[in-house]
Protein backbone atom coordinates (compact mmCIF):
# COMPACT_ATOMS: atom_id res chain seq x y z
CA UNK A 1 0.00 0.00 0.00
CA UNK A 2 1.29 3.39 -0.81
CA UNK A 3 1.01 6.00 1.30
CA UNK A 4 0.56 8.39 -1.60
CA UNK A 5 -2.51 6.44 -2.58
CA UNK A 6 -6.63 7.74 -2.49
CA UNK A 7 -8.57 4.84 -1.38
CA UNK A 8 -12.83 5.01 -1.07
CA UNK A 9 -14.42 5.11 2.70
CA UNK A 10 -15.62 1.57 1.89
CA UNK A 11 -12.53 0.13 1.69
CA UNK A 12 -10.55 0.68 5.37
CA UNK A 13 -10.72 -1.62 7.40
CA UNK A 14 -8.92 -2.58 10.90
CA UNK A 15 -6.00 -3.44 8.84
CA UNK A 16 -5.18 -0.95 6.71
CA UNK A 17 -5.77 1.19 10.02
CA UNK A 18 -3.04 -0.51 11.83
CA UNK A 19 -0.78 0.07 8.68
CA UNK A 20 -1.39 3.82 8.77
CA UNK A 21 -0.67 4.19 12.33
CA UNK A 22 2.57 2.31 12.41
CA UNK A 23 3.89 4.34 8.79
CA UNK A 24 3.03 7.32 11.41
CA UNK A 25 4.35 6.06 14.27
CA UNK A 26 1.06 6.72 15.66
CA UNK A 27 0.55 5.57 19.67
CA UNK A 28 -1.29 3.15 20.55
CA UNK A 29 -4.27 4.80 21.85
CA UNK A 30 -4.70 6.46 19.25
CA UNK A 31 -5.07 3.60 16.68
CA UNK A 32 -7.18 1.76 18.79
CA UNK A 33 -9.54 4.74 19.00
CA UNK A 34 -9.16 4.95 15.48
CA UNK A 35 -10.22 1.10 14.82
CA UNK A 36 -13.37 1.59 17.85
CA UNK A 37 -14.28 5.03 15.77
CA UNK A 38 -14.05 3.04 12.24
CA UNK A 39 -16.17 0.24 13.67
CA UNK A 40 -18.96 2.75 14.91
CA UNK A 41 -18.89 4.36 11.41
CA UNK A 42 -19.78 1.02 10.04
CA UNK A 43 -22.28 -0.06 12.38
CA UNK A 44 -24.23 3.32 13.23
CA UNK A 45 -27.16 4.72 11.27
CA UNK A 46 -27.01 8.19 9.61
CA UNK A 47 -29.00 9.05 12.38
CA UNK A 48 -28.99 7.72 15.80
CA UNK A 49 -31.35 10.05 17.40
CA UNK A 50 -34.62 8.08 17.87
CA UNK A 51 -36.40 11.27 18.14
CA UNK A 52 -35.01 12.94 14.80
CA UNK A 53 -34.29 9.20 12.29
CA UNK A 54 -37.05 9.79 10.43
CA UNK A 55 -36.15 13.35 9.79
CA UNK A 56 -32.11 13.51 8.22
CA UNK A 57 -30.85 14.40 5.04
CA UNK A 58 -27.55 12.87 5.31
CA UNK A 59 -28.90 9.64 3.80
CA UNK A 60 -29.48 11.23 0.37
CA UNK A 61 -25.66 10.48 -0.21
CA UNK A 62 -23.89 7.49 0.46
CA UNK A 63 -20.58 9.08 2.16
CA UNK A 64 -19.26 5.23 1.63
CA UNK A 65 -18.00 6.41 -2.39
CA UNK A 66 -16.08 9.29 -1.41
CA UNK A 67 -12.15 8.43 -2.09
CA UNK A 68 -9.46 10.01 0.68
CA UNK A 69 -5.93 10.44 0.41
CA UNK A 70 -4.02 8.90 2.70
CA UNK A 71 -1.23 11.30 2.49
CA UNK A 72 -2.43 14.72 1.45
CA UNK A 73 -0.54 16.91 -0.80
CA UNK A 74 -0.24 20.57 -0.85
CA UNK A 75 -1.81 22.44 -3.53
CA UNK A 76 -1.19 26.03 -4.48
CA UNK A 77 -3.76 28.98 -3.62
CA UNK A 78 -5.78 30.49 -5.81
CA UNK A 79 -5.20 34.03 -7.13
CA UNK A 80 -8.55 34.87 -4.79
CA UNK A 81 -7.33 33.48 -1.97
CA UNK A 82 -3.89 34.35 -1.81
CA UNK A 83 -5.25 37.83 -2.26
CA UNK A 84 -8.04 37.31 0.49
CA UNK A 85 -5.32 36.05 3.05
CA UNK A 86 -3.01 39.08 2.11
CA UNK A 87 -5.54 41.71 2.34
CA UNK A 88 -6.24 40.37 6.39
CA UNK A 89 -3.88 42.70 8.08
CA UNK A 90 -4.75 42.39 11.66
CA UNK A 91 -4.69 39.32 14.08
CA UNK A 92 -2.98 36.01 12.96
CA UNK A 93 -3.70 34.60 9.66
CA UNK A 94 -3.52 30.53 8.89
CA UNK A 95 -3.83 29.29 5.83
CA UNK A 96 -4.23 25.47 5.57
CA UNK A 97 -3.51 23.87 2.47
CA UNK A 98 -3.59 20.21 1.49
CA UNK A 99 -2.14 18.63 5.01
CA UNK A 100 0.21 21.48 5.63
CA UNK A 101 -0.47 25.25 7.23
CA UNK A 102 0.91 28.44 7.00
CA UNK A 103 0.79 30.94 10.06
CA UNK A 104 0.97 34.74 9.79
CA UNK A 105 0.75 37.24 12.14
CA UNK A 106 2.43 34.83 15.37
CA UNK A 107 4.83 37.02 17.28
CA UNK A 108 7.73 35.68 18.91
CA UNK A 109 6.40 37.07 22.43
CA UNK A 110 2.89 35.35 22.22
CA UNK A 111 4.86 32.20 21.21
CA UNK A 112 6.96 32.19 24.84
CA UNK A 113 4.01 33.47 26.50
CA UNK A 114 2.56 29.79 25.50
CA UNK A 115 0.24 30.28 22.27
CA UNK A 116 0.54 26.72 20.12
CA UNK A 117 -0.43 27.00 16.78
CA UNK A 118 0.19 23.34 14.67
CA UNK A 119 -0.94 20.93 12.44
CA UNK A 120 -2.63 17.99 14.34
CA UNK A 121 -0.67 15.27 13.30
CA UNK A 122 2.49 16.85 14.51
CA UNK A 123 1.15 18.01 17.85
CA UNK A 124 0.21 14.49 18.35
CA UNK A 125 3.58 13.97 17.85
CA UNK A 126 4.86 15.79 20.40
CA UNK A 127 4.76 14.28 24.13
CA UNK A 128 3.19 16.81 26.03
CA UNK A 129 0.35 18.25 22.94
CA UNK A 130 -0.07 14.37 22.23
CA UNK A 131 -0.90 14.27 26.11
CA UNK A 132 -3.68 17.01 25.85
CA UNK A 133 -5.44 15.12 23.13
CA UNK A 134 -5.27 11.88 24.36
CA UNK A 135 -7.43 13.23 27.33
CA UNK A 136 -9.58 15.32 25.76
CA UNK A 137 -10.09 12.20 23.45
CA UNK A 138 -11.17 10.35 25.92
CA UNK A 139 -14.22 12.60 26.60
CA UNK A 140 -15.70 11.90 23.12
CA UNK A 141 -17.72 9.34 22.21
CA UNK A 142 -17.73 7.94 18.42
CA UNK A 143 -21.03 6.06 19.10
CA UNK A 144 -23.03 9.19 19.15
CA UNK A 145 -22.99 9.80 15.67
CA UNK A 146 -22.12 8.29 12.38
CA UNK A 147 -19.59 10.80 10.96
CA UNK A 148 -18.36 11.82 14.16
CA UNK A 149 -16.84 8.62 14.12
CA UNK A 150 -15.83 8.59 10.50
CA UNK A 151 -14.12 11.62 11.29
CA UNK A 152 -12.16 10.01 14.38
CA UNK A 153 -11.40 6.59 12.66
CA UNK A 154 -9.38 9.05 8.98
CA UNK A 155 -8.66 12.11 9.32
CA UNK A 156 -5.19 12.92 8.92
CA UNK A 157 -5.07 16.68 9.22
CA UNK A 158 -6.43 19.49 11.28
CA UNK A 159 -5.48 22.04 13.22
CA UNK A 160 -4.14 22.44 17.01
CA UNK A 161 -5.00 25.48 18.82
CA UNK A 162 -3.83 25.84 22.96
CA UNK A 163 -4.53 29.18 24.15
CA UNK A 164 -2.65 29.03 27.91
CA UNK A 165 -4.62 30.53 31.15
CA UNK A 166 -5.00 34.27 31.45
CA UNK A 167 -4.05 34.91 27.68
CA UNK A 168 -5.83 37.36 26.14
CA UNK A 169 -5.86 37.57 22.15
CA UNK A 170 -8.01 41.33 21.01
CA UNK A 171 -7.13 40.06 17.76
CA UNK A 172 -8.93 37.18 15.94
CA UNK A 173 -7.42 34.51 14.55
CA UNK A 174 -8.49 33.84 10.97
CA UNK A 175 -8.23 30.46 9.69
CA UNK A 176 -8.32 30.10 5.30
CA UNK A 177 -9.45 26.27 4.31
CA UNK A 178 -9.14 25.35 0.78
CA UNK A 179 -9.98 22.07 -0.24
CA UNK A 180 -8.44 20.45 -3.26
CA UNK A 181 -10.72 19.16 -5.99
CA UNK A 182 -8.97 15.31 -6.13
CA UNK A 183 -10.00 13.80 -3.21
CA UNK A 184 -12.34 13.91 0.16
CA UNK A 185 -10.70 15.49 2.96
CA UNK A 186 -10.86 14.01 6.55
CA UNK A 187 -9.86 16.56 9.45
CA UNK A 188 -9.67 16.88 13.28
CA UNK A 189 -9.70 20.46 14.82
CA UNK A 190 -8.96 20.54 18.25
CA UNK A 191 -9.04 24.13 20.37
CA UNK A 192 -8.00 24.55 23.97
CA UNK A 193 -8.49 27.66 26.01
CA UNK A 194 -7.00 27.52 29.27
CA UNK A 195 -8.90 29.14 32.13
CA UNK A 196 -9.73 33.10 31.99
CA UNK A 197 -8.61 33.33 28.59
CA UNK A 198 -10.21 34.92 25.63
CA UNK A 199 -10.06 34.57 21.92
CA UNK A 200 -11.94 34.45 18.67
CA UNK A 201 -11.48 32.51 15.86
CA UNK A 202 -12.86 33.04 12.11
CA UNK A 203 -12.71 30.22 10.19
CA UNK A 204 -13.70 30.72 6.42
CA UNK A 205 -14.49 27.45 4.15
CA UNK A 206 -13.69 27.32 0.48
CA UNK A 207 -13.49 24.62 -2.51
CA UNK A 208 -12.20 24.97 -6.04
CA UNK A 209 -15.74 24.28 -8.44
CA UNK A 210 -15.47 21.17 -9.93
CA UNK A 211 -19.08 21.07 -11.19
CA UNK A 212 -20.03 23.52 -13.37
CA UNK A 213 -23.02 22.59 -15.26
CA UNK A 214 -25.00 19.69 -13.25
CA UNK A 215 -26.81 21.15 -9.84
CA UNK A 216 -27.89 17.74 -8.33
CA UNK A 217 -26.70 16.15 -5.84
CA UNK A 218 -25.95 13.24 -7.61
CA UNK A 219 -23.43 15.17 -9.20
CA UNK A 220 -21.32 15.54 -5.50
CA UNK A 221 -17.90 14.45 -6.33
CA UNK A 222 -16.09 15.24 -3.06
CA UNK A 223 -16.49 15.99 0.28
CA UNK A 224 -15.53 17.63 3.46
CA UNK A 225 -15.24 15.72 7.01
CA UNK A 226 -14.59 18.04 9.89
CA UNK A 227 -14.80 17.17 13.47
CA UNK A 228 -14.35 20.48 15.69
CA UNK A 229 -13.79 20.01 19.65
CA UNK A 230 -13.19 23.26 21.91
CA UNK A 231 -12.29 22.41 25.34
CA UNK A 232 -12.92 25.85 27.27
CA UNK A 233 -11.25 25.73 30.86
CA UNK A 234 -13.11 27.97 33.81
CA UNK A 235 -13.92 31.54 32.80
CA UNK A 236 -12.59 31.38 29.48
CA UNK A 237 -14.83 33.09 27.00
CA UNK A 238 -13.49 31.87 23.23
CA UNK A 239 -16.08 32.78 20.04
CA UNK A 240 -16.01 30.06 16.76
CA UNK A 241 -16.68 31.92 13.65
CA UNK A 242 -17.42 29.70 10.54
CA UNK A 243 -18.33 31.06 6.80
CA UNK A 244 -18.97 28.21 4.64
CA UNK A 245 -18.75 29.00 1.16
CA UNK A 246 -17.86 26.06 -0.80
CA UNK A 247 -18.43 25.67 -4.44
CA UNK A 248 -20.95 23.07 -5.92
CA UNK A 249 -19.85 19.67 -6.15
CA UNK A 250 -18.44 19.49 -2.22
CA UNK A 251 -20.73 18.22 0.15
CA UNK A 252 -19.85 19.33 3.74
CA UNK A 253 -20.05 17.36 7.18
CA UNK A 254 -19.01 18.45 10.26
CA UNK A 255 -19.33 17.77 13.61
CA UNK A 256 -18.94 20.50 16.40
CA UNK A 257 -18.31 19.85 19.91
CA UNK A 258 -17.78 21.91 22.81
CA UNK A 259 -16.89 20.78 26.43
CA UNK A 260 -17.57 24.48 28.41
CA UNK A 261 -16.19 24.41 32.07
CA UNK A 262 -17.80 26.50 34.78
CA UNK A 263 -18.28 30.46 34.65
CA UNK A 264 -16.91 29.73 30.97
CA UNK A 265 -18.41 31.50 28.07
CA UNK A 266 -18.78 30.20 24.60
CA UNK A 267 -20.24 31.23 21.33
CA UNK A 268 -20.37 30.03 18.00
CA UNK A 269 -21.90 30.80 14.62
CA UNK A 270 -22.01 28.45 11.43
CA UNK A 271 -23.03 30.70 8.12
CA UNK A 272 -23.80 28.14 5.62
CA UNK A 273 -23.94 29.37 1.88
CA UNK A 274 -22.12 26.81 -0.15
CA UNK A 275 -21.78 23.38 -1.22
CA UNK A 276 -24.66 21.47 -2.71
CA UNK A 277 -25.10 18.97 0.45
CA UNK A 278 -24.32 20.63 4.20
CA UNK A 279 -25.10 18.32 7.31
CA UNK A 280 -23.86 19.98 10.91
CA UNK A 281 -24.37 18.54 14.32
CA UNK A 282 -23.86 20.73 17.12
CA UNK A 283 -23.39 19.96 20.63
CA UNK A 284 -22.62 22.34 23.22
CA UNK A 285 -21.75 20.67 26.50
CA UNK A 286 -22.49 22.82 29.56
CA UNK A 287 -20.23 21.10 31.94
CA UNK A 288 -19.27 23.44 34.65
CA UNK A 289 -21.59 25.54 37.47
CA UNK A 290 -22.52 28.78 35.58
CA UNK A 291 -21.72 28.05 32.28
CA UNK A 292 -22.89 30.44 28.86
CA UNK A 293 -23.38 29.20 25.63
CA UNK A 294 -24.73 30.60 22.30
CA UNK A 295 -25.05 29.08 19.03
CA UNK A 296 -26.43 31.00 15.95
CA UNK A 297 -26.71 29.91 12.31
CA UNK A 298 -27.71 31.27 9.12
CA UNK A 299 -27.95 29.18 6.03
CA UNK A 300 -29.38 30.32 2.24
CA UNK A 301 -29.89 27.75 0.02
CA UNK A 302 -30.81 28.19 -3.67
CA UNK A 303 -31.05 25.38 -6.60
CA UNK A 304 -30.77 22.09 -5.61
CA UNK A 305 -28.81 22.27 -2.43
CA UNK A 306 -29.82 20.66 0.87
CA UNK A 307 -28.99 21.99 4.35
CA UNK A 308 -29.13 19.12 7.44
CA UNK A 309 -28.34 20.89 10.63
CA UNK A 310 -28.51 19.66 14.38
CA UNK A 311 -28.10 21.67 17.61
CA UNK A 312 -28.04 20.42 20.93
CA UNK A 313 -27.68 22.24 23.83
CA UNK A 314 -26.84 20.26 26.61
CA UNK A 315 -26.98 21.29 30.67
CA UNK A 316 -25.27 19.10 32.60
CA UNK A 317 -24.31 21.28 35.63
CA UNK A 318 -26.71 23.46 37.80
CA UNK A 319 -27.36 27.65 36.94
CA UNK A 320 -26.37 27.20 33.20
CA UNK A 321 -27.42 29.35 30.70
CA UNK A 322 -27.89 28.44 26.86
CA UNK A 323 -29.36 30.07 23.40
CA UNK A 324 -29.92 28.84 19.81
CA UNK A 325 -31.26 30.46 17.57
CA UNK A 326 -31.46 29.14 13.34
CA UNK A 327 -32.53 31.08 10.42
CA UNK A 328 -33.04 30.01 7.24
CA UNK A 329 -33.30 31.24 3.77
CA UNK A 330 -34.60 28.73 0.99
CA UNK A 331 -35.26 29.39 -2.79
CA UNK A 332 -35.35 27.21 -5.65
CA UNK A 333 -35.80 23.44 -5.06
CA UNK A 334 -33.86 23.64 -2.01
CA UNK A 335 -33.98 21.82 1.29
CA UNK A 336 -33.22 22.97 4.88
CA UNK A 337 -33.59 20.97 8.13
CA UNK A 338 -33.26 22.31 11.16
CA UNK A 339 -33.61 20.09 14.12
CA UNK A 340 -32.99 21.21 17.81
CA UNK A 341 -32.57 19.83 21.18
CA UNK A 342 -32.33 21.49 24.56
CA UNK A 343 -31.65 18.76 27.37
CA UNK A 344 -31.34 20.09 30.73
CA UNK A 345 -29.85 16.66 32.97
CA UNK A 346 -30.49 15.62 36.79
CA UNK A 347 -27.27 17.90 37.79
CA UNK A 348 -28.71 21.11 36.14
CA UNK A 349 -30.98 22.81 38.25
CA UNK A 350 -31.66 26.30 38.15
CA UNK A 351 -30.69 26.48 34.25
CA UNK A 352 -32.20 28.47 31.67
CA UNK A 353 -31.96 27.88 27.70
CA UNK A 354 -33.82 29.03 24.69
CA UNK A 355 -34.02 27.06 20.98
CA UNK A 356 -35.32 29.14 18.12
CA UNK A 357 -35.34 27.65 14.70
CA UNK A 358 -37.44 29.67 11.72
CA UNK A 359 -37.75 29.93 7.94
CA UNK A 360 -38.50 31.60 4.96
CA UNK A 361 -39.59 30.02 1.82
CA UNK A 362 -38.93 32.46 -0.95
CA UNK A 363 -40.76 30.15 -4.08
CA UNK A 364 -42.96 27.25 -4.28
CA UNK A 365 -40.98 24.61 -4.48
CA UNK A 366 -38.20 25.12 -2.04
CA UNK A 367 -38.87 22.98 1.68
CA UNK A 368 -37.98 23.45 5.24
CA UNK A 369 -38.65 21.84 8.50
CA UNK A 370 -38.01 23.13 12.22
CA UNK A 371 -38.12 20.32 14.62
CA UNK A 372 -37.64 21.70 18.22
CA UNK A 373 -37.42 19.21 21.32
CA UNK A 374 -36.76 19.47 25.03
CA UNK A 375 -35.40 16.67 27.40
CA UNK A 376 -35.76 17.84 31.15
CA UNK A 377 -34.42 15.92 33.79
CA UNK A 378 -34.68 17.64 37.08
CA UNK A 379 -37.08 20.98 38.22
CA UNK A 380 -36.57 24.76 38.88
CA UNK A 381 -35.64 25.42 35.50
CA UNK A 382 -36.13 27.77 32.44
CA UNK A 383 -36.73 25.95 29.05
CA UNK A 384 -38.38 27.69 25.99
CA UNK A 385 -37.95 26.41 22.41
CA UNK A 386 -39.84 28.09 19.21
CA UNK A 387 -40.20 27.20 15.54
CA UNK A 388 -41.89 28.59 12.17
CA UNK A 389 -41.78 28.06 8.45
CA UNK A 390 -43.40 30.44 6.63
CA UNK A 391 -43.86 31.87 2.77
CA UNK A 392 -42.46 35.30 2.45
CA UNK A 393 -45.61 37.56 2.74
CA UNK A 394 -46.85 38.75 -0.54
CA UNK A 395 -48.76 41.87 1.12
CA UNK A 396 -45.50 42.82 2.55
CA UNK A 397 -44.27 42.79 -0.69
CA UNK A 398 -47.10 44.74 -2.39
CA UNK A 399 -46.73 47.59 0.44
CA UNK A 400 -42.95 48.32 -0.57
CA UNK A 401 -43.46 47.83 -4.42
CA UNK A 402 -46.15 50.68 -3.78
CA UNK A 403 -43.51 52.70 -2.48
CA UNK A 404 -41.12 52.50 -5.01
CA UNK A 405 -39.35 49.09 -4.90
CA UNK A 406 -38.99 46.57 -7.00
CA UNK A 407 -40.17 43.17 -6.65
CA UNK A 408 -36.88 42.17 -6.06
CA UNK A 409 -35.79 44.74 -3.78
CA UNK A 410 -38.70 44.37 -1.99
CA UNK A 411 -37.91 40.80 -1.07
CA UNK A 412 -34.14 41.23 -0.41
CA UNK A 413 -35.17 43.74 2.35
CA UNK A 414 -37.79 40.90 3.98
CA UNK A 415 -34.80 38.36 3.52
CA UNK A 416 -32.42 40.72 5.28
CA UNK A 417 -35.60 42.49 8.13
CA UNK A 418 -36.00 38.42 8.29
CA UNK A 419 -32.49 37.49 9.82
CA UNK A 420 -31.49 41.27 11.43
CA UNK A 421 -32.96 39.90 14.69
CA UNK A 422 -29.84 37.26 14.51
CA UNK A 423 -27.32 39.64 13.53
CA UNK A 424 -27.84 42.11 16.65
CA UNK A 425 -26.52 39.04 18.67
CA UNK A 426 -23.31 38.46 16.92
CA UNK A 427 -20.08 40.12 16.83
CA UNK A 428 -19.20 42.66 14.16
CA UNK A 429 -17.25 40.31 12.19
CA UNK A 430 -19.80 37.42 11.92
CA UNK A 431 -22.75 40.04 11.49
CA UNK A 432 -20.86 41.52 8.12
CA UNK A 433 -19.48 38.82 7.20
CA UNK A 434 -22.59 37.33 6.70
CA UNK A 435 -25.12 40.49 5.14
CA UNK A 436 -21.83 40.65 2.88
CA UNK A 437 -22.37 36.45 1.90
CA UNK A 438 -26.00 36.46 2.00
CA UNK A 439 -26.10 40.00 -0.59
CA UNK A 440 -23.47 38.04 -2.92
CA UNK A 441 -25.73 34.74 -2.95
CA UNK A 442 -28.72 36.59 -3.76
CA UNK A 443 -26.78 38.82 -6.48
CA UNK A 444 -24.94 35.72 -8.35
CA UNK A 445 -21.41 36.61 -7.29
CA UNK A 446 -18.64 34.15 -6.07
CA UNK A 447 -19.30 33.21 -2.20
CA UNK A 448 -15.71 34.37 -1.15
CA UNK A 449 -15.20 36.90 1.76
CA UNK A 450 -12.54 40.06 -0.13
CA UNK A 451 -12.37 43.61 0.88
CA UNK A 452 -14.40 45.40 -1.99
CA UNK A 453 -16.40 48.34 -2.32
CA UNK A 454 -19.16 46.43 -0.88
CA UNK A 455 -17.69 45.11 1.69
CA UNK A 456 -16.03 48.39 2.76
CA UNK A 457 -19.79 49.78 2.65
CA UNK A 458 -21.10 47.26 5.20
CA UNK A 459 -18.64 48.19 7.49
CA UNK A 460 -18.96 52.26 7.07
CA UNK A 461 -23.12 51.26 7.46
CA UNK A 462 -22.12 49.40 10.35
CA UNK A 463 -19.95 51.58 12.15
CA UNK A 464 -22.02 54.34 11.48
CA UNK A 465 -25.18 52.70 13.18
CA UNK A 466 -23.11 51.36 16.01
CA UNK A 467 -21.59 54.85 16.88
CA UNK A 468 -25.63 56.70 16.66
CA UNK A 469 -26.35 54.31 19.16
CA UNK A 470 -23.27 55.18 21.36
CA UNK A 471 -23.85 58.26 21.00
CA UNK A 472 -28.30 58.68 21.58
CA UNK A 473 -27.24 56.60 25.20
CA UNK A 474 -25.06 59.09 25.89
CA UNK A 475 -26.87 62.30 24.89
CA UNK A 476 -30.48 61.11 26.21
CA UNK A 477 -30.01 59.04 29.50
CA UNK A 478 -28.31 60.59 32.65
CA UNK A 479 -28.35 58.50 35.86
CA UNK A 480 -28.48 60.74 39.20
Amino acid sequence: MNMSDTLPISSFDDQIIKKIGSRYNEPEWLIESRVRSLYNYKTLPDETSPLFNKYTIANILDSSRFTVALDLTTHELDDELRRRRDEIRHGIVITQIGKSIEVKGLSKSLEREGLVIRDVMSALADKEYGEIIRIASSRMDTSEDRFLALEHALFNSGLFIYIPRDMVLDEPITIIRSLPYDCSIVERNIIYAGGSSRVRIVQELYARDINDSDESRDAIKEAYFESNECYIAENADVEVITTQGMSDGIAYFTNRKAFIARDARFKSYLGLFGGSLSRCKVDNMLDGFGANAEHFNVLFGSNAQAFDVTANMIHLKANTRGRVLSKAIVRDTARSLFKGMINIKKDGKGSESYLAGHAILLNKGARADSIPALEIETNEVKATHSASVAQMDEEQIFYMMSRGMSREEAKRAIVFGFIEPLLKRLSIDARIYTIYLVDCKWRGRPLLLRSDDVMREIWEVEEESRRIESDIFEKHYKYR
